[in-house]
């Protein structure tokens, strides 16, 4: 059956400029991180995306080693262009990054200006795409002079591979060092992806005042802390989460003091009429410097969920110290 998206798909989306760019990026973006690779549904991952698309998401990321195995997430999404977007393609903004292990070997991972440029080519060929619209160095890479990681991201801009470039997880210094080297260069630092969420408000300590200062826009991701700020955990841990199978989430780290937490926050976002996980994406846009949160989506229903946080999107002053007030309790 044909799929034609929604013709009123803007009529009640909502964009945040990315920086002092003048590119616009949804509140919430589509992330494939999880969900989408050879080992997912394929018509489940296929109806994700159209309904994403139809309410007004036009931002999707992903990166070189997203899905499993490593480079699935991208062949199913671009599988996905190939089949229902084609005419579309310049209403989406596809991102992809480089910098973890993706394939054997010395030149498999890092910022090496071979590994950056041959993963954007293989990024390309999967997806069947000319150009993705950021290209982002995935992570610092501390034996790899900046420089050449920097411009790896400059060739592969003025090639036209990437209209934009990005980094990810970079501290202060390095992303105030790594904009100092795009600038000489002619090419902006369009935006920086950190990590951000309740649990993990690093950014607030000088990247979000730097991003400020140099005109980049902040898109963070995890911003429900590995599923931590859910209702999954509130009695204890299930088998089949990610607590208990993922390298990504420490079954250790879910101390009594956290989970208390955590329930305290969920009585809040009840309080709201919202979910726990709606309530915590929220509070990440609370503040106009953070162009967007990425967050995943195993089904339809959970994507319309996390979508449906942007209804109840502004806090008052007495629920966000009510906030920190739970939030002390993880301090010292």
């Amino acid at each position: 059956m044909d799929w034609f998206p929604s013709p009123a798909r803007y009529e009640a989306a909502s964009f945040r400029r990315c920086g002092l760019s003048g590119l616009d990026l949804p509140p919430i973006s589509l992330g494939l991180w999880h969900n989408f690779g050879e080992t997912d549904v394929f018509a489940t991952a296929r109806a994700v995306v159209r309904r994403a698309f139809d309410r007004g998401v036009t931002h999707f990321d992903l990166a070189n080693n997203y899905g499993t195995p490593y480079g699935s997430a991208e062949r199913n999404f671009g599988e996905i262009l190939r089949r229902d977007f084609q005419a579309h393609r310049d209403e989406l903004v596809i991102t992809t990054k480089a910098g973890w292990d993706m394939w054997p070997g010395p030149y498999g991972q890092g910022g090496s200006r071979k590994y950056l440029l041959a993963s954007l080519d293989q990024s390309l060929k999967r997806m069947g795409l000319e150009y993705v619209d950021i290209f982002y160095s995935h992570r610092p890479t501390p034996d790899v002079p900046l420089e050449e990681t920097v411009g790896a991201l400059v060739h592969a801009y003025r090639q036209g591979k990437a209209l934009y470039v990005g980094i990810s997880s970079y501290d202060v210094a390095g992303t105030l060092k790594a904009a100092e080297i795009l600038q000489r260069e002619g090419v902006p630092l369009l935006v920086h992806q950190p990590v951000y969420s309740l649990l993990n408000r690093d950014i607030e300590h000088g990247l979000l005042d730097a991003l400020e200062k140099i005109g980049a826009g902040c898109v963070v991701f995890s911003p429900l802390a590995q599923g931590l700020l859910t209702d999954k955990y509130l009695n204890g841990v299930p088998e089949e989460s990610r607590a208990a199978k993922s390298r990504y989430l420490d079954k250790g780290a879910l101390t009594p003091t956290l989970l208390t937490v955590v329930r305290e926050l969920n009585d809040l976002a009840r309080a709201r009429g919202q979910s726990l996980a709606q309530m915590a994406i929220a509070w990440t846009l609370r503040d106009r410097r953070v162009t967007s949160a990425i967050a995943g989506a195993r089904t339809v229903a959970q994507l319309d969920e996390t979508l449906d946080a942007l209804k109840n999107a502004t806090f008052s002053a007495e629920e966000l110290a009510r906030i920190e007030r739970s939030l002390s309790a993880l301090k010292g």
